[in-house]
C-alpha cells in the first residue's frame, strides 16, 4: 500500500477547514494538518503576496484522484496548488491511515 501526502494551500482557515472536512466525511483523507503561511508568487504578469493557509492532507495512492476531484469542486481558487509527495511513514502510522481510509 502506497501512501501520499497532499500539499493544498486555501485563502484562508475557513476555506482551509472546509475542504479538510469534507475530505474527512467522505473518508478521502484520514488526517489534516492545517497551519498559516506567507505566500508570494506570480499571477497576471506580477508579483502577488499575502497570507494563506496550507493544508496537508494524508491518504492512501488509491484515493489521490477522488481527493483532487473533491478539492477542484469546491476550491475557491480558479487554480488551486494541489501537489502530491510519496511518503513512507512508520508501520504503526501506516496502519492507523489505513484504518481511517476503509
Amino acid at each position: 500500500m502506497t501512501f501520499t501526502f497532499l500539499y493544498v494551500t486555501a485563502s484562508n482557515e475557513r476555506e482551509a477547514k472546509k475542504i479538510a472536512y469534507q475530505l474527512l466525511q467522505k473518508k478521502l483523507v484520514a488526517c489534516a494538518n492545517i497551519f498559516p503561511i506567507q505566500s508570494l508568487y506570480w499571477w497576471e504578469g506580477k508579483i502577488k503576496g499575502g497570507k494563506e493557509m496550507v493544508i496537508i492532507l494524508k491518504t492512501m495512492k488509491e484515493k489521490v484522484a477522488f481527493v483532487r476531484k473533491e478539492i477542484e469542486n469546491i476550491h475557491s481558487y480558479s487554480i488551486p496548488c494541489i501537489t502530491e509527495i510519496a511518503v513512507k511513514p512508520n508501520k504503526q502510522y501506516a496502519r492507523w491511515l489505513k484504518e481511517q481510509l476503509v
